[in-house]
């Protein structure tokens, strides 16, 4: 899928998105190692101003890019994991439940992110329980019910009352 420009935000971060014991220099990088080798070796100071670029763009609490990602929050994880896609620069975004489990300015920042994206040319896959969510960021919503599409509408001309009777479509 990288090879396609496809990123994936994973749902469960903590266990398929981050190195938990390794630090955001290395979270930020590591879908990215051939990015920052020079004659075929590591280039740590590449690597490090990846990072610094990452974590200054997407705003990032810590203190340095030394510091492990396990340290941050839940937000701030997530933002870093975000950074190291933005660094591949991909076409295609796949975003399982971007928001679970953060904090009310880094759902927006994250919003705000997928929107700027959206408007350059990106394409924004979201997957989310949160019907606000949902209706606040897409432009169009596919629905699925029991493993089938159940239907697609326009997010402008619709409510949260209409998705729910396409979720119980086929159940």
């Amino acid at each position: 899928a990288m090879k396609e420009n496809f990123a994936f935000v994973t749902e469960e971060r903590k266990v398929n998105g981050m190195f938990g014991k390794e630090d955001l220099v290395y979270n930020t990088c590591i879908a990215n190692v051939d990015k920052y080798k020079t004659f075929g070796i590591i280039d740590n100071a590449k690597m490090r101003n990846a990072a610094s670029r990452e974590i200054s763009a997407m705003n990032v609490k810590c203190n340095s890019s030394k510091d492990k990602i396990s340290s941050l929050s839940g937000g701030n994880q997530q933002k870093v994991i975000i950074g190291k896609w933005l660094e591949r620069n991909p076409d295609v975004f796949l975003m399982d439940e971007p928001t679970r489990g953060i904090d009310i300015m880094a759902k927006y920042q994250i919003y705000e992110l997928m929107i700027k994206l959206a408007n350059e040319g990106k394409s924004i896959i979201m997957v989310s329980s949160e019907m606000p969510e949902i209706l606040g960021v897409t432009n169009r919503i596919l629905v699925m019910s029991n493993y089938r599409l159940a239907g697609e509408v326009i997010t402008k001309d619709t409510n949260q009352e209409e998705l729910l009777k396409l979720c119980a479509k086929y159940l």
